[in-house]
Parts: structure tokens; C-alpha cells; sequence
């Protein structure tokens, strides 16, 4: 569905990333892990044509869109939730979610202008399916109040609701769990995996190791934009380049042994 083959990106002298090669397959769960500034949001803004990158090749359901607009990537079937929080807070929260709708509502300008039964019915269709995808996120409260309202955790249910409202094939979550209590990430674990259920693939950014592990179905470790593991999630957190990276060279073995927990999420 997604494959990313050695991906370049740099500004000035700075490699983001440096060769990153991954595949993500249909109805497949795959976590993008590392150290802050290791690379992985730089990454998730090349696959989604926010930046272009400066080498390499991103292919997506067969076609090759490296360095497509954005919209043209979106239209080939990703959708993508931000690692800052990007919602309208003046609008609406069923807006918030119609708005994902307009992908492939393909409305006429003229219809738009003079309201035509055509474009009623555009509008009706747009409605249900936001109603349908906040039903499937959680999200029951009141649909007609601003966004900006809502908890924290709510707001999220709603950007992820407005992404699956474009119908992707490929979903794209950068860091999802940011932000939220306990009872909030086993609800959003629970959430991913109903997702996948669907169909939708998922390549997931994530510093919350316990839900990576559990949610995972393959997990590639970026570090100074290099990759330096791809596996299952048991094959990665013994990885010694994975300690490593999390903690540095010059470690003790208790120190080794709480990095290797981390990785794990224990």
C-alpha cells in the first residue's frame, strides 16, 4: 500500500532524514519510533507532500506520488492527523468533521451558489457521514457546540474523526497519544484497532512505548534520520542499536536495563 524507499530530506547541511526505506501493507499496523529530533514527523510530512524531500521515492497504491501536492496525495487515499492538535476551533464540531467529507463530496461551485437540490443532497450525504464517523470515535456529546469546548481527549477523538471522514486507505497518526490520561490512551488502543478492522492501514507515531508494543504489528526505529531497526515489536525492544539510541553509549547496566524497559513499555 506504502512504500517509502530511501527517503533524503535536508535543510542546509542538516539531514532530517537519511535514507528510510519501509513498507506499510493493507490493514497493517506500523509504529515509527525514536528519539525526539530523530526524524519520524520530517518523514510523515514527505509521505503526505507537506515537505519535498531531496531524494528517494514514496509509491502509494501502486502510484508514485514523491513530491505530489498534497491534496493530489490526499485524493490517492492518506489521511493524517497532526502532532499539534489541528482542529476549527471556530467551527462547529460536526463541521469540523464534514469538513474531511468535501474530499470526495466533489461539489459544483454553481450547485454551491444556488443551492441546488443537488447540492442539498451533497450536503445531507456529508452530514450522515460525519454523524457516523464521530459515532465510531466515541463521541456523543453536543455535535452543534464549537470544537474548541470540548477536553483535550475529545478534541483528538474529533481530528481523527475528520481524517477517517476522508475515507483513506492509509492513516497516518502522529502522536495520538500526546496529551491524554490513562483511560483516555486505552480508549484511543482500542480505537486503532477497530480502525485496522475497517481495512485502513496505519503508520503510527508514538513515544508512548506500552501502546506501541501493544498495538504493532511491525515497529522501524528511526535515530538521527537513519534507521536502524525494522521488526516485530519483540525483535525491537532487544535491539541493542534500539538501546542504544535511547540512552547512548556510555551507560551502566542499570541504566541499560531501565532503557530496554522504556522500549518495551513496561
Amino acid at each position: 500500500m506504502l512504500e517509502v524507499e530511501d527517503l533524503q530530506l535536508a535543510f542546509g547541511g542538516v539531514r532530517a532524514v537519511d535514507g528510510l526505506t519501509f513498507r506499510v501493507g493493507q490493514g497493517e499496523i506500523v509504529s515509527v519510533i525514536g528519539p525526539n529530533g530523530a526524524g519520524k514527523t520530517s518523514a510523515f510530512n514527505c509521505v503526505t507532500g507537506f515537505y519535498r524531500p531531496t531524494g528517494g521515492r514514496i509509491t502509494l497504491n501502486g502510484s508514485d506520488v514523491t513530491g505530489r501536492r498534497p491534496s493530489l496525495i490526499a485524493a490517492r487515499g492518506i489521511s493524517r492527523t497532526f502532532q499539534n492538535l489541528r482542529v476549527f476551533d471556530e467551527m462547529s464540531v460536526l463541521d469540523n468533521v464534514r469538513a474531511g467529507t468535501h474530499l470526495w463530496l466533489r461539489q459544483r461551485v454553481l450547485d454551491a451558489l444556488l443551492h441546488t437540490p443537488r447540492y442539498r443532497r451533497s450536503e445531507q450525504e456529508g452530514t450522515q457521514e460525519a454523524h457516523k464517523w464521530l459515532d465510531f470515535v466515541g463521541l456523543r456529546g453536543d455535535r452543534a457546540g464549537l470544537v474548541r469546548n470540548l477536553p483535550y481527549g475529545e478534541r483528538r477523538r474529533v481530528e481523527i474523526a475528520r481524517a477517517l471522514a476522508r475515507r483513506p486507505s492509509l492513516l497516518l497518526l502522529d502522536e495520538p497519544a500526546a496529551g491524554l490520561n490513562h483511560s483516555e490512551k486505552a480508549e484511543l488502543l482500542e480505537l486503532i484497532r477497530r480502525i485496522r478492522e475497517l481495512g485502513i492501514a496505519i503508520a503510527l507515531i508514538e513515544h508512548d512505548m506500552g501502546l506501541v508494543m501493544q498495538v504493532s504489528d511491525r515497529v522501524v526505529v528511526l535515530n538521527f534520520g537513519k534507521e536502524i531497526a525494522d521488526g516485530t515489536p519483540g525483535e525491537v525492544r532487544g535491539d541493542p542499536a534500539v538501546i542504544e539510541a535511547y540512552l547512548g553509549r556510555d551507560a551502566d547496566e542499570s541504566e541499560v536495563e531501565t532503557a530496554r524497559k522504556e522500549v518495551s513499555g513496561a
